[in-house]
């Protein structure tokens, strides 16, 4: 699939069953359209997002005012937010209800809130796994 295809999904339909289409999409690069659906769809403000990416409020509207593509690093981290955004949706049935998971302290997370961890791709590897143990409840 090409970066036309993935441009054409909302962000529900990101997923991780067509492995050569993210690799693709990534070395391509996310355009900022597609960005703009995911993050409007997420609970993130725009500060969280450029903490996830590592980059500034002020880099994101030059992104935005420009309709520049987002390089590999960041295209990816992206992706791996929305993926993992979508299983935590997959897995409490309920969008609201994973956003308030999202923003609670959680004990088997260290005491931290699950958001904290999108800055990292260590950090997201944890939730998924976090999201996995609660898929199969295993809450401990």
């Amino acid at each position: 699939m090409t970066q036309a295809t993935i441009t054409n999904l909302s962000y529900k339909q990101i997923d991780d069953r067509d492995v050569l289409m993210l690799i693709s999409s990534v070395r391509e690069g996310i355009k900022y359209g597609l960005f703009q659906s995911i993050a409007s769809n997420s609970p993130f403000s725009t500060a969280e997002w450029s903490n996830f990416l590592h980059l500034s409020e002020r880099t994101f509207q030059r992104y935005k005012k420009e309709k520049r593509t987002f390089d590999p690093l960041h295209s990816e981290k992206i992706l791996e937010i929305t993926l993992v955004y979508n299983k935590g949706i997959e897995v409490f049935g309920d969008k609201g209800n994973y956003d308030a998971w999202l923003e609670t302290k959680n004990v088997a997370l260290g005491g931290i809130k699950p958001k904290e961890l999108l800055d990292s791709t260590f950090g997201i590897g944890l939730l998924k796994d976090e999201l996995t143990r609660i898929e199969h409840g295993v809450l401990a």
